[in-house]
């Protein structure tokens, strides 16, 4: 057991808002234990030197396709769409290898904890060896993304995926499919062996890749064999007008209609994108308690749409952020494309902002975001709060993004008037793995993901 330790903060971004000369305990096991403001700094805290904001948690991650972001930026066609990127995206997933899933994870990871997430959900269906064949280690792609998180030292939430079938009306997966396949029992017994591993920072949920892909005897399964179990369960859902049309096609309803109607999800569920959605699937998901992971770097380099935004945030939904397929790698993007989408589509200035009750849009889209943090990694809290772990960011407020900026209106400059650099120093489980937007292993990493990418790609 490592000893307590304290930190002193002139800034920290505790219930919603920031407080002054902040004493930060945290036990052993890197949790919190309290928060005193308004004090000076004892002699045996850590005197951090620029404001403290809490992480949040990357709750929709394909690390694989880290390696293919920047590479279907091109078109040879007359139209282009999310399925031909699919397309064009599983000649990556195709490719790589477990030592090329670390290498090219690592950095990922590493760039995630410098965008200012310290926990990334892996909604991870790249099981297999290419023709299907299983590793003589069925787990192998799983241990060589947690083998990653451990070398970057960042939190890691497991979420095997259950993946069966091509298409609403059609059973089994095509060809170019056959590395994700999995059933119920695959999952389950992945995400409990993933569990008993012990390892620090690790744990693990499921996830159903979506309604298209998991059917509906391959959905009743697998939450038979969950039950009541506390473990966090994602889906991809209504991320394309396509998915809609053919979901209506084949039950009559749309997805998020059909989920709530026919399974029953819970504040367990996770909804993937959500992206087009009707008022009454809002409410009907509200009243369950699941929440929406919204990725707006990916749904707008797919052209997936924009989510309702105001009725996801009116209606009371548990919101948090995903980086998907990582075109973008820090919340700050993720935060400003989520506002700057509704002004564009809406026509109208800070959309997410509630005069009267927070009239920042970023404090408000900020604090949602980490409210809806805990959630999709399984834990019951998150965020500079007692009991939660120990992980938070520090800002520089050198920086050219915040240089001179009145504290009340630092978040608002971080998230709109910079990229997101001023980021500093990042801590996960009260222990610190970015200094100075550093990591300790920065080269070796790129070294390895540079050669993975050149293997892949040859150039």
């Amino acid at each position: 057991m490592s000893a307590a330790v304290a930190y002193w903060a002139p800034l920290a971004w505790i219930d919603g808002q920031w407080q002054r000369r902040v004493l930060m305990e945290a036990d052993g096991q890197g949790r919190w234990l309290a928060f005193t403001p308004e004090v000076e700094a004892p002699a045996q805290a850590q005197r951090l030197q620029g404001p403290v904001l809490p992480s949040l948690v990357d709750a929709h991650s394909h690390a694989f396709q880290r390696a293919f972001a920047g590479l279907a930026e091109r078109r040879d066609s007359a139209s282009d769409d999310f399925w031909s990127w699919r397309d064009r995206m599983y000649g990556c997933a195709l490719r790589v290898t477990p030592e090329q899933l670390r290498a090219i994870a690592a950095q990922l990871y590493l760039e995630l904890l410098r965008g200012g997430y310290t926990q990334v959900c892996e909604f991870h269906y790249l099981q297999h060896q290419p023709d299907g064949a299983a590793y003589p280690d069925e787990l192998a792609m799983s241990w060589a993304l947690a083998d990653a998180a451990a070398d970057a030292g960042l939190g890691l939430t497991m979420l095997p995926v259950l993946y069966a079938h091509a298409g609403f009306t059609q059973i089994g997966l095509r060809e170019d499919q056959s590395r994700f396949a999995t059933d119920a029992a695959w999952i389950w017994r992945a995400s409990c062996a993933l569990n008993a591993a012990g390892r620090p920072l690790l744990n693990a949920g499921v996830a159903l890749h979506s309604l298209r892909a998991a059917h509906a005897e391959d959905i009743r399964e697998l939450q038979a064999l969950v039950g009541d179990a506390s473990v966090p369960i994602h889906i991809h859902i209504s991320e394309q007008q396509q998915e809609v049309r053919d979901c209506l096609a084949a039950t009559g309803q749309r997805p998020m209609q059909w989920l709530c109607n026919a399974f029953a999800p819970d504040a367990r569920w996770q909804l993937v994108h959500a992206t087009h959605s009707t008022p009454e699937e809002i409410a009907a998901v509200a009243a369950a308690g699941a929440g929406v992971v919204i990725c707006p770097g990916t749904e707008g380099n797919l052209g997936d749409g924009l989510c309702d935004l105001r009725g996801w945030l009116e209606a009371g939904v548990s919101v948090s952020l995903g980086s998907d397929s990582h075109v973008t790698r820090g919340w700050v993007e993720e935060l400003r494309w989520l506002e700057y989408g509704q002004r564009l589509g809406l026509q109208q200035r800070n959309v997410a902002a509630a005069p009267g009750r927070e009239p920042s849009t970023a404090a408000r889209l900020f604090e949602a975001s980490r409210a809806g943090s805990a959630a999709p990694a399984g834990f019951a809290s998150w965020g500079l709060t007692t009991g939660a772990r120990a992980d938070f960011l520090v800002l520089d407020t050198q920086h050219s993004g915040l240089l001179g900026m009145p504290a009340s209106h630092l978040l608002d400059a971080l998230v709109f008037a910079s990229q997101g650099e001023a980021i500093s120093d990042v801590f996960v489980a009260g222990r610190q793995v970015l200094a100075g937007g550093r990591h300790l292993d920065q080269d070796r990493i790129n070294g390895d993901f540079a050669q993975a990418m050149k293997d892949l790609w040859g150039e």
